[in-house]
């Protein structure tokens, strides 16, 4: 099994689509190194921000591909999950074999399992597939909740590395970092607005939405929480609090293909049933990034550009 240290900010990319609807892989390229430049601890490609459910299996796998092949140095988590045990099983094998470091399995969604389902889905994916795989709850998308006494029961197994916590629920989050503090098993944020709570009851990083645009400002909020320099961390919680809510006005990734198309990084076209973000929610959002582009430079240290 190929090991990497589950800590920091790991984007969870989106698919950049050309003007015909195909995947632009030259410009998911750039992207995937413009996120390595920025720090990032890794990059997560074909989770839901990157619109997996709108591709083929052999369009997400040829995403895999392209981001393996365009970063140096930091490790591949590719988005592999299905509520077919059979489906994810397949999505992750192939993942695997194009050079993904590691997985990202969202929980069975829709079809609702028990949590013994649960264990038994996740468990099959790990026995098969020999990489660092990351159970994902969000019960918001699928319908169910993954349970703490779940979570530790999975996290002895030993390609069951992680565990990303969308629930919202910080007492629940809290309860997983108790229940597998003996583990190696890393507690990640899947809410952009809650890294520093998670960070400050014993987690590990994110999978972050706002880290593609704002991939150097959560990398230093991260490393400041991790590192204990609380004032700092909670400094830029609040710079990105307005981008943070913004990016959620709308069901991901609707606001943040927005807002990369506004930095410049991706055309912002949606596949249906995606629509476009409304114009009052867009107008908000050029704003918040104008107010972040006004202060990066003293938010994070840099020297004034030349000719400022």
């Amino acid at each position: 099994m190929t090991n990497f240290d589950l800590t920091g900010v790991y984007p969870a990319m989106t698919t950049p689509f050309a003007p015909d609807g195909s995947i632009d892989h030259e410009t998911l390229a750039d992207d995937a190194r413009r996120l390595e430049g920025a720090g990032v601890a890794g990059l997560v490609p074909v989770g839901s921000t990157g619109e997996s459910a709108t591709l083929t299996h052999d369009e997400h796998v040829a995403v895999v591909e392209t981001v393996v092949d365009a970063v140096d140095d930091v490790p591949v988590i590719a988005g592999s999950g299905s509520n077919s045990t059979r489906e994810a099983l397949e999505l992750s094998r192939r993942s695997a074999a194009v050079g993904a470091d590691g997985l990202l399995l969202i929980s069975p969604y829709y079809n609702k399992p028990e949590q013994e389902g649960i264990v038994e889905h996740y468990r099959t994916v790990a026995d098969e597939v020999d990489v660092p795989q990351i159970v994902y709850n969000v019960p918001s998308r699928t319908g169910s909740n993954i349970e703490p006494a779940t979570v530790e029961a999975l996290a002895s197994h030993d390609n069951i590395a992680g565990y990303k916590a969308a629930s919202g629920d910080i007492g629940q989050i809290s309860e997983v970092v108790e229940r597998t503090r003996e583990e190696e098993f890393s507690v990640l944020s899947g809410d952009d607005a809650l890294t520093l709570p998670v960070i400050s009851v014993g987690g590990d990083g994110v999978i972050s939405v706002t880290g593609n645009v704002e991939p150097e400002r959560m990398v230093a909020l991260a490393d400041a929480a991790l590192g204990g320099e609380m004032d700092r961390a909670r400094d830029l919680h609040h710079e990105l609090g307005p981008l943070n809510r913004l990016l959620f006005a709308e069901t991901n990734p609707i606001p943040v293909k927005a807002a990369m198309e506004i930095r410049g990084h991706s055309s912002g076209a949606l596949r249906p049933p995606l629509t476009d973000l409304t114009a009052e929610n867009r107008q908000a959002l050029e704003a918040a990034l104008d107010e972040l582009d006004a202060t990066r430079e003293e938010s994070l240290g840099l020297e004034p550009a030349e000719g400022a």
